[in-house]
């Protein structure tokens, strides 16, 4: 049987037949831990990262990974200690930020609806930046600043109208999104801000959308950002840093995204060529970090023929892997042993357990497959266990990271009664 073709980092490759993430056997894994497992690859996420540090070697630039990606405490450790900041969009995610070990002073906090207690937990903390994302936002986080005797530093979130060309549900620069402050305010909300007593205005953020994967929605808008900056210092409010957001997509199914290194070096000549090279730039990547750093192991538990389709029915389900069934989302699976099957390939539809019609995990999936067997869902580093649920009381996977050929477990199973642990029965 020939090992079918593997997306992403080279970290995961079938060795004698059999499926390893570095140095590690899946199988193995499966067997000790049980299944749906989540299971990582350090030197993935780190080979991942080291594209967008060589892409901005030699300029001022602060890396931010965007945690809600993935927030699991072990991967946020990585990327603290390789000198990364982290955006947030949650009090809860600089929890987590404080929790791994991260720099809060490398902590950007984006988001549509910060709370005013959110606002007071990160100006206490000394986060670096809050991404401001509408006017009333403005005013709100001034009040907050001003009552406890503090200026919080602010970038204004930029809508530029660029189509990303992703899913509509990822895409966040059009004019109809509910994300940023629309282009032709934002000259005048820049000067709004400058005058509030509890605010110092420090930079500019843009971010356009998810998974993309074509360089030119990136040029398109840096362009009108750099045009923006122009008119805003030239409304005279200065600008320290340019925030361009992440974004950058992976390979899911044959997708061929830029190279990180390779983008930046076309962005950074653009800088370059209107004067800006020497500003302090900030990005916010997420899925490109760890989204090809994971797989989930799932395990067939049955095999269910018909006359319109095949069902092979997994231990994962749509509470694991919410993506397919959120945006109709590809995730290539393939089995974990490509020795030569007792069975012949078949067109499965592979569903999960979870009593939706929309629980599936991949359609159409050609697949020699037998119950017992355990498939890998690849690509799964990336929304997948930050979005997991709780749905039908099942209670989230455990997660492995590997380094090397060591693993650790980094999230324990949970059990059913962690699912319930805070609910309260009625008195008597």
């Amino acid at each position: 049987m020939t090992p079918p073709h593997l997306p992403g980092q080279p970290q995961l490759a079938y060795r004698n037949n059999q499926l390893w993430l570095e140095d590690v056997r899946l199988a193995n894994l499966a067997q000790e831990y049980g299944t749906p497992l989540f299971v990582y690859s350090r030197a993935a996420m780190l080979a991942a990262l080291a594209a967008y540090q060589r892409g901005l070697q030699g300029r001022k630039a602060l890396i931010c990974y965007a945690m809600k990606a993935n927030s699991s405490l072990a991967v946020l450790q990585v990327f603290a200690r390789a000198g990364c900041g982290f955006d947030i969009v949650s009090g809860g995610e600089l929890q987590r930020v404080l929790a791994a070990g991260g720099d809060v002073k490398k902590v950007i906090f984006s988001g549509v609806g910060k709370t005013r207690q959110e606002m007071q937990q990160a100006l206490i903390a000394g986060i670096a930046c809050f991404n401001v994302e509408s006017e009333q936002e403005l005013e709100v986080l001034n009040e907050v600043a001003v009552t406890l005797g503090a200026r919080a530093p602010v970038s204004i979130r930029v809508n530029p109208n660029v189509d990303p060309k992703t899913h509509p549900y990822i895409s966040t620069g059009l004019k109809g999104s509910k994300f940023g402050i629309a282009h032709e305010r934002t000259v005048a909300t820049y000067q709004r801000a400058a005058q509030l007593k509890g605010l110092r205005v420090v930079g500019i953020d843009c971010h356009i959308g998810s998974q993309i994967t074509q360089a030119l929605p990136y040029l398109d808008a840096v362009d009108r950002m750099l045009d923006l900056v122009q008119e805003i210092e030239a409304a005279g409010v200065p600008l320290e840093h340019l925030d361009f957001g992440g974004g950058l997509g992976i390979d899911y199914n044959g997708d061929q995204p830029p190279a990180a290194d390779a983008l930046w070096t076309r962005l950074l000549a653009k800088l370059d060529a209107r004067g800006f090279g020497q500003r302090q730039i900030m990005i916010e990547p997420g899925r490109s970090l760890v989204g090809n750093a994971g797989v989930c192991l799932t395990q067939v538990l049955y095999l269910k023929p018909g006359e319109a389709k095949n069902f092979c029915i997994v231990d994962a389900a749509m509470n694991d892997l919410p993506r397919p069934a959120m945006y109709q989302a590809f995730h290539q699976i393939v089995p974990l042993s490509c020795t030569a099957p007792p069975v012949h390939s078949t067109t499965w539809e592979v569903v999960g357990p979870v009593c939706e019609s929309g629980d599936w995990i991949g359609h159409e999936r050609e697949l020699a497959v037998q119950q017992g067997d355990v498939l890998a869902v690849l690509s799964a580093g990336a929304y997948c266990m930050s979005m997991a649920s709780n749905y039908n009381t099942r209670g989230r996977a455990a997660e492995i990271l590997v380094d090397g050929d060591c693993t650790f477990v980094v999230r324990a199973r949970e059990s059913a009664q962690d699912c319930f642990a805070l609910e309260r029965l009625l008195p008597g």
